[in-house]
């Protein structure tokens, strides 16, 4: 099939007159404007279709999945009970959590929180506490992988409008270098030319306080001024400058000895073991650690349940 012929581009203030002088360039005009249409009509199937908003009150917590095209917004149904009394030896970490999303449920000035340390002492299980307390006053969570942060704009945009408060989820959050990831979280946190809507904040968690790998040859980045001062490089600057957009930095640290114990005693009371056997199965719990190379809270917990299933509870 032959082609219209498309005339040269004409100034805007002459397309009228050339039109009315060649009826041609009209015809040409109406023959690509169909031809338009007709790859649209095409192309229309092809492209994603738009994801429904989710159900804001079939749940409290809410998780961004890939279904097909399209990444949806799910409810999570059944969230963790853990509460805020369940945590024990993180108080001064979990006073500092709590006052945050106090203030940013009642309507005031809270900041995004970055929970960084040692594996297994309470960093995820607190945020999840947050939510079972505030949630009757409207508090959400959206959890997002960090594969999907580059949604997070969007998913701002989505909760804009909405009455709730809305912390978006990030667990074990760290980057390799290139990830889309860091730079869409960076432009969240502080850094988009849109302001962020004042209902939503980021909770992430992970074992990095600076989110990107370090290295040792960056050591050499850094610049020796004569006062004796040190000023990093520009390698480390932008590693830190993700991290130093959190307003509030939240540090968890190996648990003692004494710790770990107070921990385990306080989930075998939640796995319902009788009192007169705590202190016999604190000292199986220490031989328990020493095989797991760690005494996390994480870890007080997978004993307690082993232990109670082995001595007639049901370690639920």
């Amino acid at each position: 099939m032959s082609s219209a012929p498309v005339p040269p581009s004409l100034p805007s203030s002459g397309l009228a007159a050339a039109t009315a002088a060649d009826p041609r360039l009209v015809d040409a005009l109406q023959a690509l404007i169909a031809r338009a249409d007709t790859l649209l009509e095409r192309l229309a199937p092809l492209l994603p279709p738009a994801a429904a908003a989710p159900d804001w009150h079939a749940a409290h917590a809410f998780r961004l999945r890939r279904r097909g095209p399209v990444r949806v917004l799910e409810p999570v149904r059944h969230t963790s009970p853990i509460r805020l009394s369940d945590l024990k030896e993180i108080d001064g970490q979990k006073e500092r959590l709590v006052r945050n999303t106090e203030q940013f449920v009642a309507g005031r000035g809270a900041n995004n929180v970055l929970l960084s340390g040692a594996r297994g002492t309470g960093k995820s299980s607190l945020i999840k506490a947050c939510l079972n307390e505030y949630a009757p006053r409207g508090l959400r969570v959206i959890e997002v992988d960090k594969v999907d942060l580059v949604e997070l704009p969007d998913i701002v945009e989505q909760v804009a409008a909405r009455p709730e408060r809305f912390v978006v989820y990030c667990d074990d959050l760290s980057f390799d270098e290139g990830e889309p990831g860091y730079k869409a979280l960076k432009s969240v946190l502080d850094g988009s030319v849109a302001q962020a809507s004042d209902n939503v904040l980021v909770y992430a968690t992970s074992n990095r306080r600076h989110l990107l790998p370090e290295y040792m040859d960056e050591n050499l980045t850094y610049k020796h001024h004569p006062d004796g001062e040190v000023h990093p490089g520009e390698v480390v600057e932008e590693k830190i400058s993700l991290s130093e957009r959190f307003g509030l930095w939240i540090s968890f640290y190996p648990f003692s000895q004494d710790e770990y114990l107070a921990i385990v005693a306080q989930w075998l009371r939640a796995f319902n073991v009788a009192e007169g056997e705590i202190a016999p199965a604190q000292k199986e719990s220490l031989v328990w650690s020493l095989e797991r190379g760690s005494r996390s809270g994480r870890v007080a917990q997978q004993f307690a349940r082993d232990y109670a299933a082995r001595h007639g509870n049901d370690g639920r």
